[in-house]
Protein backbone atom coordinates (compact mmCIF):
# COMPACT_ATOMS: atom_id res chain seq x y z
CA UNK A 1 0.00 0.00 0.00
CA UNK A 2 1.37 3.50 -0.88
CA UNK A 3 2.53 5.54 1.98
CA UNK A 4 0.22 9.09 1.77
CA UNK A 5 1.44 12.10 0.39
CA UNK A 6 3.56 14.42 3.13
CA UNK A 7 2.47 18.12 3.49
CA UNK A 8 3.60 20.74 5.77
CA UNK A 9 1.64 23.18 5.95
CA UNK A 10 2.13 26.88 7.16
CA UNK A 11 -0.75 29.29 7.90
CA UNK A 12 -0.03 32.85 8.33
CA UNK A 13 -1.73 35.62 9.44
CA UNK A 14 0.04 38.49 7.57
CA UNK A 15 0.12 42.51 9.02
CA UNK A 16 0.72 41.24 12.53
CA UNK A 17 0.75 44.95 14.27
CA UNK A 18 -0.75 46.60 12.02
CA UNK A 19 -4.04 47.46 14.28
CA UNK A 20 -4.87 45.95 17.70
CA UNK A 21 -7.83 43.89 15.99
CA UNK A 22 -5.49 42.31 13.68
CA UNK A 23 -3.46 41.50 16.93
CA UNK A 24 -6.40 39.83 19.18
CA UNK A 25 -7.12 37.73 15.87
CA UNK A 26 -3.36 36.38 15.38
CA UNK A 27 -3.33 35.60 18.91
CA UNK A 28 -7.20 33.80 19.43
CA UNK A 29 -6.54 32.31 16.10
CA UNK A 30 -3.29 30.36 17.20
CA UNK A 31 -4.54 29.61 20.70
CA UNK A 32 -7.62 27.89 18.67
CA UNK A 33 -4.63 25.95 16.89
CA UNK A 34 -5.32 26.32 13.77
CA UNK A 35 -2.85 29.07 12.84
CA UNK A 36 0.89 28.20 13.02
CA UNK A 37 2.70 31.55 11.94
CA UNK A 38 2.28 35.52 11.63
CA UNK A 39 4.40 38.46 10.13
CA UNK A 40 5.35 41.84 11.87
CA UNK A 41 5.18 45.28 11.05
CA UNK A 42 7.74 46.28 13.00
CA UNK A 43 7.16 50.05 11.84
CA UNK A 44 3.06 49.84 12.16
CA UNK A 45 1.10 51.89 15.29
CA UNK A 46 0.80 47.74 17.16
CA UNK A 47 3.65 46.61 16.83
CA UNK A 48 4.67 46.61 20.61
CA UNK A 49 1.44 44.86 20.96
CA UNK A 50 2.03 42.46 18.34
CA UNK A 51 5.37 41.70 20.02
CA UNK A 52 4.33 41.51 23.53
CA UNK A 53 1.25 38.71 22.37
CA UNK A 54 3.93 37.26 20.72
CA UNK A 55 6.02 36.45 23.30
CA UNK A 56 3.85 35.04 25.77
CA UNK A 57 2.95 32.28 22.56
CA UNK A 58 6.14 30.06 21.97
CA UNK A 59 4.68 27.95 19.54
CA UNK A 60 3.51 30.88 17.38
CA UNK A 61 6.08 31.83 14.44
CA UNK A 62 6.78 34.91 13.67
CA UNK A 63 8.32 36.82 10.37
CA UNK A 64 9.65 39.67 9.40
CA UNK A 65 7.31 41.75 7.17
CA UNK A 66 9.27 44.01 5.61
CA UNK A 67 7.35 46.79 4.53
CA UNK A 68 8.87 49.39 1.75
CA UNK A 69 4.99 50.70 0.55
CA UNK A 70 1.36 51.43 1.91
CA UNK A 71 3.43 51.85 5.36
CA UNK A 72 5.32 54.07 7.52
CA UNK A 73 9.45 53.75 7.78
CA UNK A 74 10.96 52.97 10.69
CA UNK A 75 14.26 55.26 10.21
CA UNK A 76 13.18 59.21 10.30
CA UNK A 77 12.85 60.98 7.02
CA UNK A 78 16.19 63.18 7.18
CA UNK A 79 17.91 59.24 6.65
CA UNK A 80 15.79 58.16 4.20
CA UNK A 81 14.32 61.26 2.29
CA UNK A 82 14.05 59.54 -1.40
CA UNK A 83 11.65 56.59 0.34
CA UNK A 84 9.27 58.37 2.53
CA UNK A 85 6.74 61.71 2.59
CA UNK A 86 6.81 64.32 4.73
CA UNK A 87 4.52 61.86 7.21
CA UNK A 88 7.08 59.01 6.74
CA UNK A 89 5.47 57.27 4.72
CA UNK A 90 6.60 55.08 1.71
CA UNK A 91 5.85 56.71 -1.39
CA UNK A 92 2.32 54.63 -3.26
CA UNK A 93 3.72 53.97 -6.61
CA UNK A 94 5.69 50.82 -6.56
CA UNK A 95 6.74 51.14 -9.87
CA UNK A 96 8.40 53.90 -9.53
CA UNK A 97 10.50 53.00 -6.01
CA UNK A 98 11.34 50.20 -7.95
CA UNK A 99 13.08 51.44 -10.91
CA UNK A 100 14.52 53.94 -8.28
CA UNK A 101 15.92 51.52 -6.19
CA UNK A 102 16.95 49.37 -8.60
CA UNK A 103 18.91 52.52 -11.15
CA UNK A 104 19.60 54.75 -8.45
CA UNK A 105 22.90 54.37 -5.72
CA UNK A 106 21.32 57.03 -3.11
CA UNK A 107 18.51 55.15 -3.27
CA UNK A 108 19.47 51.98 -3.19
CA UNK A 109 21.83 53.18 0.11
CA UNK A 110 18.73 54.39 1.49
CA UNK A 111 16.74 51.34 0.93
CA UNK A 112 19.57 49.09 2.79
CA UNK A 113 19.63 51.79 5.69
CA UNK A 114 15.63 50.97 6.40
CA UNK A 115 15.80 47.16 5.89
CA UNK A 116 18.59 46.85 8.21
CA UNK A 117 16.74 49.00 10.52
CA UNK A 118 13.78 46.61 10.24
CA UNK A 119 15.48 43.27 11.24
CA UNK A 120 17.11 45.12 14.02
CA UNK A 121 13.73 46.60 15.37
CA UNK A 122 12.98 42.91 14.86
CA UNK A 123 15.49 41.92 16.88
CA UNK A 124 14.77 44.16 19.86
CA UNK A 125 11.52 43.28 20.15
CA UNK A 126 13.28 39.67 21.76
CA UNK A 127 11.40 37.50 19.07
CA UNK A 128 13.06 34.66 17.00
CA UNK A 129 12.49 35.11 13.08
CA UNK A 130 10.99 32.60 11.36
CA UNK A 131 11.07 33.69 8.43
CA UNK A 132 11.01 37.14 5.83
CA UNK A 133 8.45 38.04 3.74
CA UNK A 134 7.02 41.61 2.49
CA UNK A 135 4.05 43.87 2.59
CA UNK A 136 2.88 43.72 -1.32
CA UNK A 137 4.88 41.16 -2.00
CA UNK A 138 7.85 43.69 -2.46
CA UNK A 139 10.73 41.17 -1.87
CA UNK A 140 10.04 39.93 -5.24
CA UNK A 141 12.04 43.21 -6.54
CA UNK A 142 15.33 41.61 -7.64
CA UNK A 143 16.99 44.67 -5.50
CA UNK A 144 14.86 44.23 -2.26
CA UNK A 145 15.43 40.66 -2.28
CA UNK A 146 19.63 41.05 -2.68
CA UNK A 147 19.72 43.66 0.19
CA UNK A 148 17.18 41.34 2.19
CA UNK A 149 19.11 38.46 2.35
CA UNK A 150 22.30 40.10 2.39
CA UNK A 151 21.35 42.17 5.72
CA UNK A 152 19.13 39.80 6.69
CA UNK A 153 21.60 36.81 7.15
CA UNK A 154 23.42 38.84 9.80
CA UNK A 155 20.27 38.68 11.90
CA UNK A 156 19.27 34.82 11.77
CA UNK A 157 17.39 35.03 8.39
CA UNK A 158 17.19 31.55 7.45
CA UNK A 159 13.78 31.10 5.17
CA UNK A 160 12.11 33.01 2.72
CA UNK A 161 8.09 33.21 1.46
CA UNK A 162 8.33 33.03 -2.42
CA UNK A 163 4.54 34.26 -3.48
CA UNK A 164 3.88 31.77 -6.13
CA UNK A 165 0.02 30.35 -5.98
CA UNK A 166 -0.57 27.66 -8.43
CA UNK A 167 -2.95 28.25 -11.70
CA UNK A 168 -2.97 32.48 -10.77
CA UNK A 169 -2.26 34.83 -13.51
CA UNK A 170 0.14 36.66 -11.15
CA UNK A 171 2.35 33.97 -11.04
CA UNK A 172 2.53 33.11 -14.79
CA UNK A 173 2.81 36.28 -15.32
CA UNK A 174 5.89 36.81 -12.72
CA UNK A 175 7.54 33.46 -13.97
CA UNK A 176 10.56 34.91 -14.91
CA UNK A 177 11.49 36.79 -11.38
CA UNK A 178 10.18 34.23 -9.51
CA UNK A 179 12.44 31.17 -11.26
CA UNK A 180 15.09 34.04 -10.23
CA UNK A 181 13.89 34.30 -6.86
CA UNK A 182 14.10 30.53 -6.49
CA UNK A 183 17.70 30.73 -8.06
CA UNK A 184 18.95 32.92 -5.67
CA UNK A 185 17.20 31.43 -2.76
CA UNK A 186 19.12 28.11 -3.02
CA UNK A 187 22.20 29.92 -3.26
CA UNK A 188 22.09 31.86 -0.20
CA UNK A 189 21.05 28.57 1.36
CA UNK A 190 17.36 29.71 2.06
CA UNK A 191 14.52 27.56 2.89
CA UNK A 192 10.93 28.07 0.81
CA UNK A 193 7.51 27.05 -0.09
CA UNK A 194 6.64 24.97 -2.76
CA UNK A 195 3.49 27.17 -3.07
CA UNK A 196 1.19 29.34 -1.56
CA UNK A 197 -2.56 30.23 -1.59
CA UNK A 198 -4.02 33.41 -0.78
CA UNK A 199 -2.92 36.13 -3.91
CA UNK A 200 -5.94 35.27 -5.60
CA UNK A 201 -8.48 36.01 -3.06
CA UNK A 202 -6.26 38.30 -0.91
CA UNK A 203 -9.27 39.60 1.84
CA UNK A 204 -11.68 37.19 1.04
CA UNK A 205 -10.44 33.51 2.83
CA UNK A 206 -13.52 32.78 4.16
CA UNK A 207 -14.43 29.50 5.87
CA UNK A 208 -15.15 28.15 2.22
CA UNK A 209 -12.59 29.39 0.23
CA UNK A 210 -10.21 27.68 2.87
CA UNK A 211 -11.70 24.13 3.09
CA UNK A 212 -11.43 24.83 -1.04
CA UNK A 213 -7.69 24.72 -0.68
CA UNK A 214 -7.48 22.39 1.87
CA UNK A 215 -9.28 19.69 0.26
CA UNK A 216 -6.75 19.91 -2.93
CA UNK A 217 -3.49 20.21 -0.95
CA UNK A 218 -0.42 19.92 -3.13
CA UNK A 219 2.21 17.53 -1.60
CA UNK A 220 5.27 19.64 -0.38
CA UNK A 221 5.61 22.69 1.60
CA UNK A 222 2.33 24.98 1.16
CA UNK A 223 1.99 28.11 2.51
CA UNK A 224 -1.76 29.99 3.00
CA UNK A 225 -1.66 33.75 4.43
CA UNK A 226 -4.82 34.97 5.23
CA UNK A 227 -5.43 38.80 7.02
CA UNK A 228 -7.82 38.39 10.43
CA UNK A 229 -8.48 41.17 12.38
CA UNK A 230 -11.83 41.51 14.35
CA UNK A 231 -13.01 44.68 12.48
CA UNK A 232 -12.89 44.53 8.84
CA UNK A 233 -12.06 47.11 5.55
CA UNK A 234 -10.73 50.14 6.23
CA UNK A 235 -11.27 50.21 10.06
CA UNK A 236 -8.15 48.41 9.89
CA UNK A 237 -6.20 50.28 6.88
CA UNK A 238 -7.72 52.91 4.12
CA UNK A 239 -5.70 50.81 1.95
CA UNK A 240 -8.12 47.66 2.59
CA UNK A 241 -12.13 48.68 2.17
CA UNK A 242 -12.93 45.49 0.52
CA UNK A 243 -11.27 43.31 2.99
CA UNK A 244 -13.22 40.72 5.02
CA UNK A 245 -10.72 40.73 7.63
CA UNK A 246 -13.56 38.94 10.45
CA UNK A 247 -14.70 36.36 7.77
CA UNK A 248 -10.74 35.60 7.69
CA UNK A 249 -11.03 35.04 11.38
CA UNK A 250 -14.05 33.33 11.18
CA UNK A 251 -12.17 30.90 8.85
CA UNK A 252 -9.33 30.47 11.24
CA UNK A 253 -12.00 29.92 14.10
CA UNK A 254 -13.95 27.36 12.12
CA UNK A 255 -14.39 23.54 13.40
CA UNK A 256 -14.77 22.33 10.28
CA UNK A 257 -11.05 23.71 9.02
CA UNK A 258 -9.46 22.73 12.29
CA UNK A 259 -10.79 19.00 10.93
CA UNK A 260 -9.35 19.28 7.90
CA UNK A 261 -6.18 19.95 9.16
CA UNK A 262 -6.37 16.84 11.27
CA UNK A 263 -5.79 14.42 7.80
CA UNK A 264 -3.37 12.02 7.51
CA UNK A 265 0.39 13.34 6.76
CA UNK A 266 -0.29 16.97 7.08
CA UNK A 267 1.81 19.09 9.39
CA UNK A 268 1.26 22.10 10.42
CA UNK A 269 4.12 24.30 11.71
CA UNK A 270 5.89 27.06 10.56
CA UNK A 271 9.53 28.31 7.94
CA UNK A 272 11.85 27.13 10.85
CA UNK A 273 10.36 23.18 10.05
CA UNK A 274 10.72 23.23 6.34
CA UNK A 275 14.05 21.70 6.72
CA UNK A 276 13.25 18.86 8.80
CA UNK A 277 10.27 18.41 7.24
CA UNK A 278 12.36 17.95 3.92
CA UNK A 279 14.97 15.07 5.18
CA UNK A 280 11.71 13.26 6.75
CA UNK A 281 12.31 14.33 10.53
CA UNK A 282 9.78 16.35 10.89
CA UNK A 283 7.81 15.12 14.40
Amino acid sequence: MPEPVRRLCIITADDFGLHPAVNEAVESAHRAGVLTATSLMVGAAAAQDAAHRARALPALRVGLHLTLSDGRAVLPRDEIPDLVDADNRFHDNMVSAGWRFFALPRVRAQLAAEIRAQFARFAQLGLKLDHLDAHQHFHLHPTVLALALRIGREFGLRAVRVPAEPDHLATRLLLPWLTLMRARLRRAGMACNDQIFGLAHSGAMDEARLLQILAALPAGVTEIYLHPATRSGSAIAPSMPHYRHSDELGALLSPAVRSALSAPALQLGGYADIDAFRSGTHP
